[in-house]
C-alpha cells in the first residue's frame, strides 16, 4: 500500500491525479521509478488519444537571451482559449522557447526534414564510411542508423529537453497533454541569433 507521503510526492513530480498515483504505486508494489513509469506510459496513451483533436488556439511563445544576442519565437497550439490563457500552458510555450534558444533544433519533427538535407548528408556519410573502408554490404545500414539519429538530433520533439534531459521535447507536451487534458502541439518556430 502507498502512503500519503508517497502519493503527495509523486503527484508533485508528475502532476497525475491522487487517483492516478495511488494506483500507480499500488501497482509499482511503492517503487516510485516503476509507478512514474506506468504513468508516463497511461499519460502517452491518453495523449495519443487526444491527438487526433484539433488545436486551434494557443500562444506565441518568446524568449530573449540576456545577452540580447538570441531570439526566439514558438507557436504552441492548444484546443481552447481558456487553455490558452492558463499560466501553466504559457510557461510550457516559454520553456519550449527557451530549450529552441539553447538546443537551436532546425526542425519541429524527425519527419520535417527535407529529403535534399537527407540525401547531401548521405552522401558525406557514405564517402566517410568509404574511407573508412566499410564493407559495402554494411554501409547502407550504418547510414540508416545516420540517418535516424540525424533526424532526431536537429528536430525539436526528440532532442533531450535542456531543463531535464531525462526526457524529449516531445515527452515534455505529452506530460502537459495528459495533465492540462487537451491536445497540444508546435506550429512552427524561428530562431534569431548575431
Amino acid at each position: 500500500m502507498s502512503s500519503m507521503e508517497q502519493v503527495k510526492a509523486l503527484r508533485e513530480k508528475t502532476g497525475a491525479g491522487v487517483v492516478e498515483v495511488k494506483k500507480a504505486l499500488d501497482e509499482a508494489a511503492g517503487d516510485e521509478t516503476k509507478a512514474i513509469e506506468i504513468l508516463r506510459k497511461r499519460g502517452q496513451a491518453k495523449a495519443e488519444k487526444k491527438g487526433g483533436r484539433e488545436a486551434r488556439e494557443g500562444v506565441i511563445a518568446a524568449y530573449v537571451h540576456s545577452d540580447d544576442h538570441i531570439a526566439v519565437l514558438v507557436k504552441l497550439y492548444c484546443e481552447t482559449d481558456f487553455v490558452a490563457r492558463n499560466e501553466e500552458f504559457r510557461e510550457l510555450g516559454r520553456d519550449i522557447a527557451i530549450h529552441i534558444a539553447a538546443a537551436a533544433p532546425e526542425y519541429v519533427k524527425p519527419e520535417d526534414v527535407p529529403e535534399t538535407v537527407l540525401e547531401q548528408e548521405r552522401g558525406l556519410w557514405r564517402e566517410q564510411l568509404a574511407n573508412e573502408g566499410k564493407p559495402a554490404e554494411m554501409i547502407d545500414k550504418i547510414i540508416s542508423g545516420k540517418e535516424e539519429k540525424f533526424r532526431g538530433d536537429i528536430s525539436l520533439l526528440t532532442q533531450a529537453y535542456v531543463k531535464d534531459p531525462s526526457k524529449t521535447v516531445g515527452e515534455l507536451i505529452t506530460e502537459k497533454i495528459h495533465k492540462i487534458g487537451e491536445n497540444i502541439n508546435v506550429g512552427s518556430f524561428v530562431r534569431y541569433e548575431m
